[in-house]
């Protein structure tokens, strides 16, 4: 018989993910308060997102890899070699700028299948396959580059991550068009919600009750429109916010509705049963690999669009944030845990604790030391309720 959950169970069946939440949630309102009110001035969050949404694109594919039981220490350097790629393309050779996209993208997926036939085929360490990756590409980025920066890039290629859509419907001072597609991201959302609801029901499953239900949604559709609101009085939809949806829409479809989504967390579950179960291991590694380069391959172009140019040094640590992200969005150490939507709000929150950090004029040390101490206390959250479980079985 189907039952309904209170909000203690609500948060309790997944302490976890429930957590992840709230932390955002308290971040914000902090640094709200410490920057009074700059950090949700519609500049700052139009900002806000132009900066950091490549590393959000990293963290997309990062929690996979995570969840498969791997870590991909080469993120960074391939999103220096893919853009240094798209800059030869378009700025030396003087080429259409669609096709330094599309250059970018095959080296990405080449750099996929390279790291994938050494970790799949071969069977070396991902951690020792990608390290070596992140010696090889941040080389082969100084070779083609030539050990100088390359700008600038034509203004098609540059509005990628720096173009809005704005004035489409028009608006007394502020744009219609962006208030448009957040309702229409509502309703979507409250429909698969409760389809998801229906679902649960046909199965007897556990559902919380209508009125949590109803608040859940609600309070959802106010935090959309709200900043939706912001940035429509700013200068827009930010068409690279428009590319990040797609892809976290796209890719928590992937992983929690089709086959291969499954047979990554039953690989990172348990990798001897996943074999045993007839699960190709083989084909997902190879797979997730080859995924990780294209998608560190959009984040490239999507970087250098927005610095304007093809530098030797750029990505520089952008792995080490992709990681954190997964982790502080509830992925677990050891594999089969893990969600895209967590990885985007672990994101979001070293995001915010850095804008917000520079917004207060707190020096660069000090931040680095903060985001540090927040990734081991989010681990350390992961091991104790591995505990936790381990105690109440």
């Amino acid at each position: 018989m189907a039952g309904t959950s209170d909000i203690k169970d609500l948060l309790t069946r997944n302490v976890r993910q429930s957590g992840i939440y709230i932390a955002f949630v308290f971040i914000v309102l902090l640094f709200t308060v410490l920057t009074r009110g700059a950090l949700l001035s519609p500049g700052n969050l139009t900002n806000l997102i132009l900066q950091y949404s490549y590393i959000l694109i990293l963290a997309i594919g990062m929690v996979l890899i995570i969840v498969a039981g791997h870590i991909d220490l080469s993120v960074g350097s391939v999103v220096a070699f893919t853009g240094s790629v798209a800059a030869v393309v378009v700025i030396q050779h003087g080429l259409p700028w669609w096709l330094g996209i599309l250059a970018a993208l095959g080296v990405g997926i080449l750099v996929g299948l390279w790291q994938g036939f050494w970790v799949a085929i071969v069977g070396i360490p991902a951690f020792i396959v990608t390290l070596a990756g992140m010696l090889i590409f941040r080389g082969m980025t100084m070779q083609t580059l030539g050990n100088v920066s390359l700008s600038p890039f034509p203004e098609a290629y540059q509005k990628i991550a720096g173009g809005f859509l704005n004035g489409l419907l028009g608006g007394p001072g502020y744009d219609v068009f962006t208030l448009v597609v957040a309702a229409a991201v509502v309703i979507v959302f409250a429909l698969q919600q409760w389809r998801a609801r229906l679902a649960k029901l046909r199965y007897d499953q556990a559902v919380e009750a209508l009125w949590i239900f109803a608040v859940k949604v609600a309070v959802v559709a106010v935090i959309v429109m709200a900043f939706a609101w912001q940035i429509a009085n700013a200068r827009g939809l930010p068409m690279v916010l428009i590319l990040l949806a797609a892809l976290i829409l796209i890719y928590s479809f992937v992983s929690q509705q089709t086959v291969f989504g499954r047979h990554v967390y039953a690989m990172g579950g348990n990798l001897q049963a996943a074999r045993l179960s007839g699960v190709k291991t083989r084909l997902v590694n190879m797979m997730l690999f080859v995924n990780m380069g294209l998608l560190s391959a959009i984040a490239g172009i999507v970087y250098s669009a927005r610095s304007n140019s093809a530098q030797p040094g750029a990505g520089n640590m952008f792995e080490l944030d992709a990681i954190a992200a997964a982790f502080i969005g509830g992925a677990a150490v050891s594999g089969g845990v893990g969600k895209v939507q967590g990885a985007i709000i672990g994101g979001l929150i070293m995001a915010v604790m850095s804008n917000g950090m520079q917004i207060m004029g707190i020096g660069q040390s000090t931040q680095s030391i903060v985001r540090g101490v927040v990734l081991i206390l989010a681990v350390a959250f992961d091991v104790y309720n591995k505990k936790r479980a381990g105690a109440e079985g």
